[in-house]
């Protein structure tokens, strides 16, 4: 443990059919840190975790969106799975949450399709990042600059595409969770796409 993000506050954007390992292996990382990686979803009570197909295991909800705040955190998660990021990207609150963190400038790290609910808060545009590659399309087409590696940040957003980038990606998400704030993060990078 080396206390990296000591006092930081971390929301965890999940919901129902989430992918657990994608879940599980940033939460642990960010606790290693000393973070406290807060569970925000849209019911409280427990959400319901995959392991690809199956059943997982079920992870007891912290807050609710009906009061997280993107100003009570520090930073953003987005953990994918096929369910939970189509069910967040459906829920005006969720995409309005994803808003807000890029409105405030702090760091959003998203894996799989979790990028669906970045290019549902409209922040993909210019921008370059990974995804699971069946969406690349969706991103492409939102103004996306997609490519296949393992991590990819820029400006404060973290993406990656599988479970077996989670290392690369914890280790990235660490980092940018501990610079902060990013300047301009949630205007239009379009002068950068060059």
């Amino acid at each position: 443990m080396s206390n990296k993000l000591l006092n930081k506050r971390i929301a965890i954007l999940v919901t129902d059919g989430v992918e657990q390992a994608e879940l599980e292996g940033p939460r642990k990382a960010l606790k290693e840190e000393g973070a406290e990686a807060v569970i925000v979803s849209l019911h409280p009570g427990k959400i319901q975790a995959m392991q690809h197909a199956d059943k997982g295991d079920q992870f007891e909800v912290d807050d609710t969106l009906d009061h997280a705040r993107p100003s009570q955190f520090d930073a953003l998660v987005i953990p994918g799975g096929l369910i939970n990021p189509d069910t967040l990207r459906s829920t005006k609150e969720a995409v309005e949450f994803v808003k807000g963190f890029a409105q405030e400038e702090k760091p959003i790290a998203a894996i799989c399709h979790g990028p669906w609910l970045l290019i549902e808060a409209g922040i993909v545009r210019g921008r370059k990042l990974t995804s699971w590659p069946a969406i690349q399309t969706d991103v492409k087409n939102a103004g996306g600059n997609w490519v296949d590696e393992s991590v990819v940040v820029d400006n404060g957003v973290i993406t990656s595409r599988k479970p077996a980038d989670i290392p690369q990606f914890n280790e990235k998400m660490i980092e940018e969770f501990v610079e902060g704030r990013h300047a301009g993060m949630s205007s239009s990078h379009q002068h950068q796409a060059a």
